[in-house]
């Protein structure tokens, strides 16, 4: 059963750039260092043991979650400091920068899903209807999971003036759903563009593209880079950790913000999405100033506790004297005074049986401990099932094997 949510392949002067990707070899676009979507020790038999294992009523809040909800006169006046985040759910970011306003991942939808009858379903509304949402400028994509591009959020922005900043190859889905290919800009990584007074720049990541049962080859996948007059901005988008983050530093930053995936992490998935620690770790390697977890709290993608991201980014980030602003969904913030960072996810959260604390064993502040640098999170013990590739994709090769990646790489991850 193909939708028009599936979306449409590359073709034309976009499949022309997309093959002459130095990023794009033997068919397939490559992760900048060797990647697993699944670790060597886990096969699809072994994800469905730990979700059956795993406490259902732990992956959703017990009680409706406190989201704020935002009126369009809040964002009528301009922020004070030139920059204001507003985090609108999941990946989902109204970033007001310099006079210029750019949606980062903008999902709307009540499920995150090719179908509307079936896939992950939202956990909290979203906090104000798109229509209240005003004009956007700017519509940024960091890849094509129906997590981060939803085809009718899309093809509601459509409607409006915004340009849309895409991946390589992802613009072919946005011009299939409508919008006109004079308002996509397709980046490969390190390529940047001016638009409205900013300079966007698509930025490695470490991860992968499918809207279909599995990955294709066709479709970049991006972190971005936002710079304006006087702020810079970052968004991971979904990555695993890899030493590009302190590469964007030392060419972009530091940043006033950045925007770093902290959940939807599990051991089955170790290289493509960020654990809490390491998002603090990459929040630090890219000079960042204030953190703004996202990627937690509004569909159900991985078998930890609905509210662990956010207990053990706060623990992580204490250790490491990080700044976090986790403003409830919808509550708008300017990064120059963040706001003070309150638990509002314990009182709605599932209490662990026998315990007190939500925080799991082991990641109490004091014994959560963040490295310095990315050699010593990387050379730290770790485990079994999950350790980080060091690897360029040149290094380390099996015969026959492409750049980038991994021998044994036969299971897939859900396409979130």
């Amino acid at each position: 059963m193909r939708t028009d949510a599936f979306g449409a392949d590359p073709s034309g002067w976009r499949l022309h750039r997309v093959r002459n990707s130095p990023h794009f070899v033997d068919g397939s676009f490559r992760n900048p260092v060797a990647t697993r979507r699944l670790a060597y020790a886990h096969t699809p038999l072994a994800l469905m043991r730990t979700k059956l294992a795993a406490d259902p009523n732990r992956r959703a809040p017990a009680a409706a979650v406190p989201v704020h909800r935002l009126l369009p006169m809040e964002l009528a006046t301009p922020p004070a400091s030139g920059l204001r985040l507003t985090w609108l759910g999941h990946a989902t970011v109204l970033a007001e920068l310099d006079g210029v306003r750019v949606l980062f991942d903008p999902v709307w939808s009540e499920r995150c899903s090719p179908f509307d009858w079936i896939g992950p379903k939202r956990l909290h509304p979203v906090p104000l209807p798109l229509a209240e949402l005003g004009p956007v400028d700017v519509v940024v994509i960091s890849h094509d999971h129906y997590d981060h591009l939803d085809m009718p959020t899309v093809r509601t922005l459509a409607a409006g003036d915004a340009v849309f900043a895409v991946p390589l190859g992802v613009g072919a889905h946005l011009e299939h759903w409508g919008v006109s290919p004079r308002r996509i800009v397709d980046l490969d990584w390190w390529e940047s563009a001016e638009l409205d007074g900013l300079r966007l720049t698509a930025t490695p990541a470490r991860h992968y593209c499918s809207r279909g049962p599995r990955p294709s080859g066709r479709f970049l996948w991006s972190s971005w880079v936002v710079e304006g007059k006087r702020h810079r901005l970052f968004h991971s988008g979904d990555s695993g950790y890899f030493p590009g983050f302190a590469e964007i530093g030392r060419r972009f930053g530091p940043f006033d913000a950045t925007m770093m995936q902290v959940g939807a992490y599990s051991e089955h998935w170790p290289e493509v999405h960020l654990t809490p620690e390491e998002a603090v770790q990459a929040h630090r390697d890219l000079g960042g100033d204030v953190m703004l977890p996202v990627h937690w709290g509004t569909f159900d993608l991985a078998p930890h506790p609905w509210e662990e991201p956010a207990e053990r980014v706060v623990a992580a980030a204490q250790d490491a004297g990080v700044t976090l602003a986790l403003p409830r969904p919808g509550r708008p913030f300017e990064p120059a005074a963040p706001p003070t960072a309150k638990p509002w996810w314990r009182p709605v959260a599932a209490a662990p049986s026998g315990a007190d604390l939500l925080v799991p064993d082991g990641l109490t502040r004091g014994s959560t401990t963040v490295p310095d640098t990315p050699a010593a999170l990387t050379a730290a013990p770790a485990r079994p099932d999950a350790p980080l590739a060091e690897a360029r994709p040149t290094a380390d090769r099996s015969p026959g094997q492409s750049p980038g990646q991994s021998p044994a790489q036969d299971g897939e991850v859900p396409l979130f």
